[in-house]
């Protein structure tokens, strides 16, 4: 049982586990169990190029930072579950015990956050009654997003980056993904606000 699965090993994804990641010493954490479905094959970042997104180098390539993020986050939280090569088919359940089947296995959460980007079908059964069109997509190009309040879909699921309706930049879909984080971090704090920051302060 996974208290976090996140489908998605794009930026939004990525994003989220790392924040969860870095929180490992808070106390509210030592018994936390995450995990993310790394599925990469359909991120936008496969064909993209990077000259505009704060912190990153001109002239990134997105299939590079696909890769690198996935490789940092290993080396730095390898706490976190990495799954890969599976494919989500179907979530079904309620919040606090969440079934989520791949093409390959099946797994049990308390919490799900989806970060598989807007594109048309949305492949996941079970969340049918949530797609609504894109609301800041151009029409034509026919992109969906799941209805949510603040990334939340229903209680127990998280919608991240375009996904949540958000626009396709990728500093965008990081804040999307650490944002959500940070709100089930302070729901397992008790509701008491939790930001995640490292400093070169002792």
């Amino acid at each position: 049982m996974f208290d976090v699965l996140i489908i998605g090993g794009g930026v939004s994804g990525v994003s989220a586990a790392l924040i969860f990641g870095s929180a490992k010493e808070k106390s509210f954490m030592t018994d936390k169990k995450i995990g993310i479905v790394a599925h990469q094959k359909s991120s936008s970042l496969q064909n993209a190029l990077f000259n505009n997104a704060y912190g990153i180098a001109p002239g990134k390539l997105g299939s590079d930072l696909l890769n690198e993020s996935l490789t940092h986050l290993a080396a730095i939280y390898p706490h976190i579950t990495q799954i890969e090569g599976e494919k989500v088919l179907k979530i079904s359940g309620e919040s606090g015990n969440f079934t989520i089947q791949t093409n390959m296995n099946v797994y049990q959460s308390k919490i799900v956050i989806i970060g598989i980007g807007a594109g048309n079908p949305f492949t996941i059964e079970g969340l049918e009654n949530y797609i609504i069109p894109h609301k800041k997509a151009a029409p034509e190009k026919n992109r969906i997003q799941l209805e949510n309040n603040d990334h939340l879909v229903t209680t127990g699921i998280y919608a991240i980056g375009t996904l949540a309706g958000h626009r396709s930049q990728l500093v965008i879909a990081a804040g999307s993904g650490a944002s959500a984080a940070t709100d089930i971090l302070t729901l397992w704090n008790n509701g008491q606000p939790v930001q995640v920051h490292d400093s070169v302060k002792v």
